[in-house]
């Protein structure tokens, strides 16, 4: 099962950017989809980004056209860019893997990272 860990959590201002990183323990290309996921306090959890192995990615509304996600297929890893970010975006960010292998889905979890936006 795939390793993933995420970087670059913190506190911003309303208004500010913050890129996460998450590194995958094998070749990202060998993933049929990769990408993030957001929890708020006391709400369910949320896709934010995704990407498919064949480069397609599928952004929330909630976040389309101030987050993006870029992959590195040399370091395998995956880096969500956050812009013109709100109060709202406050949450713990996951990095998410899903794989297809032996007719059988298999999905990997990192340890998720803190992101905090301050009015």
């Amino acid at each position: 099962q795939v390793q993933l860990v995420e970087s670059g959590g913190g506190l911003v201002q309303a208004g500010g950017s913050l890129r996460l990183s998450c590194a995958a323990s094998q070749s990202i290309a060998s993933l049929n989809y990769i990408g993030w996921y957001r929890q708020a306090p006391e709400k369910e959890r949320e896709q934010v980004a995704i990407m498919a192995n064949d480069g397609g990615i599928n952004i929330a509304d909630s976040v389309k056209g101030r987050f993006t996600i870029s992959r590195d297929t040399v370091k395998n890893t995956l880096d969500l860019h956050m812009s013109s970010m709100r109060p709202e975006d406050t949450a713990i960010y996951y990095c998410n893997a899903h794989i297809y292998s032996n007719s059988t889905w298999r999905t990997s979890w990192g340890q998720g990272t803190q992101v905090t936006v301050s009015s």
